[in-house]
């Protein structure tokens, strides 16, 4: 096997190990955390704190630390989140959401700027086009990752499916149900019931031994790199300041200005799937018992869509494939606020949230290989920008979750994707203007290269 291509896959499989668990567990704290609203508070904590580090972390850790242990570090976040539900409460949970969330951004930065330097420097062995083979990698990476979602929902299912046979839903609450949901937040019912402490213990017990054996995995197995790039152009070392804001200087891009609203869009669509499907359409009209399942068929579709799309780039470009996943959400947004669930449909609800997954894949792949071409001198300080963008998008999602009907939040879905299309649209027209532009100063053609580098 090729290095590169060995490196690719124990990244991914380290991701895969280590979302098992993180996944199965962010679906669960609010409903086995409900006292006193700890594991929605939770949650939007530790999004609060991918928020700030997406600011100032990345750049700083991926240059001291490289990107092999950055993500060991990042991956050990991860691990003490784990570790905190055993006991949990406000003085474990709070506290290890920060550090999962301190963490979170440099993982991802990390990951994506290894994809990113490993794709590059095969392609310039092999004689191919850049962005082709770090379309191909990042796919590889999402079809194994988006697995996680699958082996940790599947975990949850079969160690929660030991509890007794849940009663059936009244027609009274399927009334309430999908779009129309404005009350499910604050109404306890019998699908709602917690596990007991001991089946929690032994679903904490495998999360954590998951975690652990992701790190072990990326410490041992994955190969350091380094910028060959950065190193041949013979950079400077930069200095502190300059490196904690590099992520902010980047924004001077109007190119960067204008994409922020894809990540951002990611996070609105990931927290809409996660918080409101799974409540107000699959909880409300199926039971909680059932989430699980149909989270798999998110993840399975995500998954496989993910290594078709890094195939099928090399013939569509890539704003075909923007093209089908803002079509695919669309559709999904306009059928969601018309659809009245009900146990009888139990095949539709798997219908959406498969359709969910295949729009999700073009964003969680087609965002990366973006963010990495476009701005390849800077790919620390990008990839940061992204998870700050998706983070703030989460953050505000989970904020007005609690108080807002969901076609509503289906309204808010419906601008947003909107506002995101027509900003990546100027931005395909700039680097299409970009193209055919000449080379006016020396100083200015290794950034315009990279421009049109970029153009499908």
């Amino acid at each position: 096997m090729e290095r590169s291509l060995k490196n690719v896959l124990v990244v991914s499989f380290g991701f895969l190990l280590l979302f098992t668990a993180y996944g199965g567990l962010q679906s669960l704290q609010s409903s086995l955390y409900r006292e006193e609203g700890l594991g929605v508070t939770a949650l939007s904590t530790l999004y609060g704190g991918v928020l700030l580090s997406s600011m100032f972390l990345p750049p700083l850790l991926i240059k001291k630390f490289g990107c092999k242990w950055t993500i060991v570090v990042s991956m050990c976040c991860y691990v003490a989140f784990s570790l905190g539900n055993f006991y949990a409460s406000w003085y474990t949970l709070i506290p290890t959401s920060i550090l999962l969330g301190l963490g979170a951004a440099p993982l991802w930065s990390a990951q994506c700027t290894y994809l990113t330097i490993m794709g590059n420097t095969e392609a310039k062995k092999v004689g191919k086009v850049g962005r082709d083979v770090v379309n191909q990698y990042f796919g590889i990476f999402f079809l194994i990752f988006q697995s996680s979602g699958v082996w940790g929902n599947l975990i949850s299912s079969l160690v929660f499916g030991q509890t007794p046979t849940q009663e059936a839903i009244p027609e009274e609450q399927l009334l309430s149900c999908g779009a129309s949901d404005c009350l499910m937040a604050t109404v306890p019912t019998n699908s709602t019931q917690r596990p007991s402490q001991t089946l929690i213990y032994t679903l904490l017990g495998i999360y954590t031994g998951s975690g652990v054996l992701a790190v072990l995995l990326i410490a041992l197995f994955l190969e350091p790199i380094k910028d060959a790039q950065q190193k041949s152009e013979g950079e400077k070392k930069s200095s502190f300041w300059s490196t904690l804001l590099s992520t902010f200087k980047l924004l001077r891009d109007k190119r960067l200005r204008l994409l922020v609203l894809l990540p951002m869009y990611s996070g609105f669509e990931q927290a809409f799937l996660a918080g409101d499907y799974t409540r107000s359409y699959t909880t409300c009209a199926l039971g909680i018992h059932f989430v699980g399942y149909v989270m798999i068929c998110f993840s399975a579709t995500n998954s496989l869509c993910s290594v078709l799309y890094g195939r099928l780039s090399q013939y569509t470009g890539r704003k075909a494939l923007y093209g089908l996943g803002a079509v695919t959400h669309l559709s999904c947004i306009v059928a969601l606020l018309l659809w009245k669930p009900h146990p009888d449909q139990l095949a539709v609800f798997f219908v959406f949230s498969g359709l969910w997954g295949v729009a999700d894949a073009v964003w969680q792949t087609q965002n990366n290989v973006l963010y990495g071409v476009l701005f390849e001198k800077n790919k620390e300080a990008a990839f940061a920008n992204y998870r700050l963008w998706e983070a703030l998008g989460f953050v505000i999602a989970f904020g007005y979750s609690t108080f807002l009907c969901v076609y509503i939040k289906l309204y808010i879905l419906l601008g947003v994707l909107s506002l995101t299309m027509l900003a990546y649209g100027i931005v395909e027209y700039l680097e299409a203007k970009n193209q055919g532009r000449p080379v006016v100063a020396e100083q200015t053609k290794p950034t315009e290269e990279a421009e049109t580098e970029t153009v499908m």
